[in-house]
């Protein structure tokens, strides 16, 4: 995992002063590396019955479809209000300056479905929390979730206890 390592810089200051910003595009940059950080985040699940894999807007869309597409199943985008044009599900949640919502269509995923959520970070895990939350109340089952980036000293895994968790790097 040194190798993955090795391509995510840190911004200080980003983007507020005191905030140690690890910036991803470097090794979003190296198709070899980004290949090798799509293998590690799915790897856990290989073999599982995964039916979708879910990505919050906006690096989860990148991270996401690819995990799908290694994975052969549909891929499933949470996006912030107004952008779905069919019929949609909200969720909202608290952030550390406010709240935030995240929208999926209604026939996304369904009983019956066992989707992967997939992140390039957790931090606090409000996000992913609100993305498991809004799986399960279409009916979906939510199999894990996996994130290139943990930055553990925000707990964000213990937010999602009821979780399969798993991160390829942590900080």
């Amino acid at each position: 995992m040194e190798r993955l390592r090795a391509k995510i810089r840190d911004i200080p200051d980003f983007p507020t002063p005191g905030i140690l910003f690890k910036d991803i595009t470097p090794l979003m940059k190296d198709p070899s590396a980004m290949r090798l950080a799509i293998h590690q985040m799915l790897h856990p699940f290989l073999g599982e019955r995964i039916t979708a894999v879910a990505g919050m807007e906006a690096r989860g869309f990148i991270f996401g479809s690819l995990v799908a597409w290694e994975l052969a199943v549909s891929f499933v985008p949470l996006r912030k209000p107004g952008r779905l044009p069919h019929r949609t599900r909200s969720n909202s949640y608290d952030l550390e300056y406010g709240t935030a919502t995240l929208q999926v269509h209604e026939d996304a995923v369904g009983p019956g479905d066992r989707v992967l959520l997939v992140d390039d970070v957790i931090a606090t895990g409000g996000t992913a929390l609100a993305s498991c939350q809004l799986l399960e109340d279409l009916g979906a089952e939510v199999a894990g979730c996996g994130f290139l980036v943990e930055l553990g000293f925000l707990k964000g895994r213990d937010r999602l206890a009821d979780y399969r968790v798993h991160s390829v790097l942590q900080y």
